[in-house]
């Protein structure tokens, strides 16, 4: 019999290096302002030296192409680490709050402190910036951090583990590489935070470990995301945009992703013409040619997508594109109109370059078809009038909205970003993700003057009657005449 072969990090390497971490940690070194700035400034240094290494580990994992690489994932982190440079003194600064009056005479605070060490798992389709957008928010934090890429994109995720440990203070910081054992191996440890972007079947699966330790957890997960189409808008712009927020982002490959339209009957003939003059404006005629869109990740995801495609009563449902090569992990940009509500591709998030329309007679039922779903991480509305967009921000629960445009919105970083219900919980981004790693201390300071022997037993008749005048304000104010703030 074959011996059975040990993976190279198990339990047992995962419980040391916590404990390592930890004992960095409690040390004090992380907390300090010159620490994180330092990391902060490595991470930047990293970024601006290892720009054409980052866009080599993106081609290989999912072709993508060169501007898109440096726009979503390069400039990305580098946004979110030259703001935390910038802001990181503010953010760490104690916040004063006024207190009440039972504490008279006292001051407050709310002090922003670091969990601890916190583990974050990070996902496939923006490899390099989903990766090290939250570990710089961890850090700003004061946080020691383990970083878990994800092994399907396995050049960046190599990438990563390289370049972490010549740039960040391996003591505080580090990357663990691997699958599903390595992941597993790691979830069985005590985090103080563990922070997940992905799917919802793991997501799953990472709440459960989380809750033996009663461990905190953020959750980016993701959704069908609607776009809504009003017919009163300019069509050429809103349909540049929607294909800017599909196909071009990552060949519709994000959880922010345009995963389905709704529009009226009467406009969908036209908006389906002018999407498909802008894609093949961007893309070309020949859609299979094209170098401007990213790649399908992988052969299961690909396949996982052909079935949606070939679904019954699906199938005859494409009025554009469909075409596709197994070879070249590619699918061309392809509409559907009206698909079945019940159908797979209407069921799960599309995560590719597959778009449905579905059409209504008034603008306003899309809605309900909206709310029948569980909550997109975002929604999108194009229209002009006034009315509907305050009933869509009002009556539509997402993670996130962008009206007249797609996935700007997380470029934004005074908005949150983060999930709903089953598209994720707590959010990140700017003074967010600082939020996201930080413990807000609430901390009360008194001076031994002012001690009231009204708060001590025994409680006797005249105590009670002092203390229902001192919450009526009667008891205040004649405190205030006798030290002559004021005259009665």
């Amino acid at each position: 019999m074959m011996e059975e072969v040990k993976p190279e990090f198990d339990s047992d390497k995962a419980a040391v290096l916590v404990n390592e971490l930890r004992k960095t940690f409690n040390s004090g070194k992380t907390k300090s302002y010159e620490w994180r700035i330092s990391q902060l400034e490595s991470i930047s240094k990293m970024i601006d030296e290892k720009e054409k290494e980052i866009v080599e580990a993106l081609r290989k994992d999912l072709s993508k192409p060169e501007l898109e690489a440096f726009l979503s994932e390069i400039l990305m982190a580098r946004s979110s680490c030259k703001l935390a440079l910038k802001e990181l003194k503010q953010w760490m600064m104690p916040q004063k709050v006024e207190t009440s009056l039972a504490t008279y005479p006292s001051s407050a605070e709310i002090v922003a402190e670091p969990l601890g060490v916190v583990l974050v798992i990070s996902t496939w389709n923006f490899p390099f910036s989903l990766s090290l957008d939250p570990v710089i928010g961890a850090i700003a934090a004061g946080n020691a951090v383990v970083l878990k890429p994800s092994e399907i994109a396995s050049a960046t995720s190599s990438l990563l583990s390289r370049l972490v440990g010549e740039y960040m203070d391996k003591s505080a910081i580090i990357v663990v590489e691997g699958a599903v054992a390595e992941t597993s191996a790691l979830l069985e440890q005590k985090w103080d935070k563990i922070f997940f972007t992905g799917g919802a079947r793991v997501g799953r699966i990472v709440m459960a470990a989380a809750a033996k330790n009663l461990t905190p957890v953020t959750l980016e997960l993701g959704g069908k995301c609607p776009a809504v189409v009003d017919s009163n808008v300019n069509l050429q712009v809103t349909s540049r945009r929607i294909v800017a927020g599909k196909w071009v982002c990552n060949n519709g490959q994000a959880c922010i992703s345009v995963d389905y339209i709704i529009t009226t009957k009467e406009l969908a003939p036209k908006l389906i013409a002018t999407l498909v003059s802008v894609v093949e404006e961007i893309f070309g005629k020949d859609l299979m040619e094209s170098k401007e869109r990213s790649r399908i990740i992988n052969s299961f995801h690909f396949k996982r997508l052909v079935n949606l495609l070939e679904e019954d009563k699906v199938s005859n449902k494409i009025v554009f594109g469909g075409q596709r090569e197994e070879s070249q992990l590619q699918i061309a940009p392809t509409i559907l109109l009206d698909v079945p509500e019940d159908s797979m591709i209407m069921q799960e998030e599309i995560f590719g370059p597959l778009l449905p329309i579905i059409t209504v007679e008034r603008l306003e039922d899309s809605f309900a078809m909206i709310n029948r779903k569980p909550k997109p991480l975002a929604a999108y509305l194009f229209s002009d009038d006034e009315q509907i967009k305050r009933k869509f921000v009002q009556n539509i629960c997402a993670g996130g909205m962008a009206i007249n445009d797609t996935i700007l919105q997380v470029t934004v970083p005074t908005l949150p970003f983060g999930g709903v219900g089953e598209s994720g919980m707590g959010s990140y981004h700017g003074k967010f993700s600082f939020d996201a790693f930080s413990h807000k201390k609430a901390v009360l300071y008194r001076s031994f003057a002012g001690d009231s022997p009204t708060r001590y037993p025994p409680y006797t008749p005249g105590k009670k009657k002092q203390i229902k005048a001192l919450l009526s304000g009667k008891l205040l104010n004649i405190m205030l005449a006798l030290l002559g703030f004021y005259k009665d």
